[in-house]
């Protein structure tokens, strides 16, 4: 909940207890602007009331006069009103979720706590909040009790992920007769962030997913620091089986074995963003597709006990604790889960036309498993793609065909697409052309029954991107 702060309901903006040297500057710029503050209906009444007394005194009728003055001291009765009436209220804003998949709505609740001896009068709430989430949300409140509180709600909802401030509060005062309007707004504001919408994925056989020992995983020595050696003295919760009696013997004390664990898999997942590589806009893009694509694999791999990094065609390692880029585990992995979040609901498109850094960073060494989001691709960033596969594990590229994009749902991947498949199936790689419309899940099985076709054809295997 974020904290709107207090707010005295006089125009100068002071609160209600007690009055400074430089009051009556301020009085007078507070009721300039509480005259300012006059609506159509009080200025309307303003200027029938002075045409009607210039009347009355042309024409000599007393009568006129009287329903002139009345008609132009009224707005200015009511402003005078407005101006003098002070109380102090307070405003706080709730956002539940703060962070929401496109598509999907938060739930925003707004409280007013007035914190004044005397009741207020009519209250006009609204909270600025931009296009993309809906109109202006707009809320009265007839009267608030001394030291009482008011909550009212409205939800928002954007299918265009990003970041979107919602805020500042603004308070409408006004009188009884809608004379004048006097709006003063909270200094704070929330931020929504909507990230792209997450598509659960089919369980396949993973390279380095086996538990335990198993084949494909990636064995490491169980250190806990830097004077850990072999054998070490015991702690507790270790494993009374793992006890090295010899070790116990010689030195006093009991000593436990050091033994080997698993190492958690790796998987690199590369969004390429180039603005030349796509067409076309809007939540049904083969752009947001492709952002859409990343965040589902990137939660896929976490959820299986992967180290995961995003990786950009810019070449920049995003949401890592350490140096290359990778998450850790546990409640690490969740915060690196958010932050990546974080991160694809803001990405754009960037201004580079080579897919050359992504290859610099990724030809550093193994890194696991290789995954791709790929837009168009011509005959050289085909080639720089192609040799990104020698360096890694396994390699899968979703390549997003404009053409097919453009045509609409149920259209063919191109020929020149097709083309570009091959080139990257030669290199190793496990290529799917994605058209219009496709599903990433179905994309994901596809993927991975090519995979199996190609292990079992040449190795009699039964598949796995290994």
């Amino acid at each position: 909940m974020s904290a709107g702060g207090h707010y005295a309901a006089g125009p100068g903006g002071a609160f209600a207890d007690g009055d400074g040297p430089g009051d009556d500057r301020g009085d007078r710029s507070g009721l300039r602007t509480a005259l300012a503050g006059l609506t159509t209906r009080g200025r309307s009444f303003l200027a029938a009331g002075i045409a009607a007394a210039i009347c009355a005194y042309v024409l000599g009728q007393s009568d006129l006069l009287r329903v002139g003055l009345l008609l132009a001291v009224l707005p200015l009765v009511c402003a005078g009103v407005l101006y003098r009436t002070r109380y102090r209220v307070a405003g706080s804003r709730r956002l539940t979720p703060a962070r929401v998949p496109a598509s999907s709505e938060a739930r925003v609740q707004l409280r007013m706590d007035n914190i004044s001896r005397l009741p207020t009068g009519l209250l006009m709430l609204q909270d600025r909040v931009p296009y993309v989430l809906g109109p202006r949300p707009r809320f009265v409140l007839d009267r608030v009790e001394a030291g009482g509180r008011r909550e009212v709600s409205y939800r928002v909802r954007s299918d265009l992920r990003g970041r979107y401030p919602l805020g500042p509060l603004q308070l409408r005062l006004t009188d009884p007769f809608g004379m004048c309007e006097l709006t003063r707004s909270f200094s704070s504001y929330d931020t929504l962030t909507v990230i792209p919408r997450v598509e659960a994925l089919p369980p396949v056989r993973l390279s380095g997913e086996a538990k335990g020992y198993g084949e494909g995983r990636q064995r490491s020595l169980a250190l806990a620091g830097e004077d850990d050696v072999i054998p070490r003295g015991y702690r507790y919760g270790d494993d009374l089986r793992r006890v090295h009696w010899r070790s116990t013997a010689r030195y006093g004390e009991l000593m436990v074995r050091r033994e080997e664990q698993p190492q958690r898999a790796r998987c690199s997942v590369l969004l390429d963003t180039r603005g030349a590589a796509y067409q076309g806009a809007g939540p049904d893009s083969a752009f947001e597709w492709a952002v859409s694509g990343a965040a589902s694999v990137l939660v896929h791999m976490i959820e299986r006990g992967f180290s995961v990094r995003l990786l950009t065609d810019r070449g920049g390692a995003v949401a890592g604790e350490g140096g290359d880029g990778f998450t850790g585990s546990g409640q690490e992995s969740a915060d690196a889960a958010g932050l990546l979040m974080d991160t694809l609901a803001v990405v754009d498109h960037s201004d580079g036309s080579a897919l050359s850094p992504a290859y610099d960073v990724l030809r550093g060494g193994n890194e696991g498993l290789l995954i791709a989001f790929f837009g168009d691709l011509d005959e050289e960033q085909a080639a720089i793609a192609a040799k990104m596969r020698r360096r890694s594990g396994g390699a899968v590229a979703f390549v997003l065909d404009s053409e097919a994009w453009i045509q609409g749902p149920g259209a063919q991947v191109s020929p020149r697409c097709a083309e570009r498949l091959r080139l990257l199936r030669e290199a190793g790689w496990t290529a799917v052309g994605v058209p219009s419309g496709a599903s990433l899940a179905e994309m994901w099985r596809q993927a991975d029954q090519e995979r199996s076709g190609v292990l079992s054809a040449s190795q009699g295997g039964s598949g796995g991107w290994a």
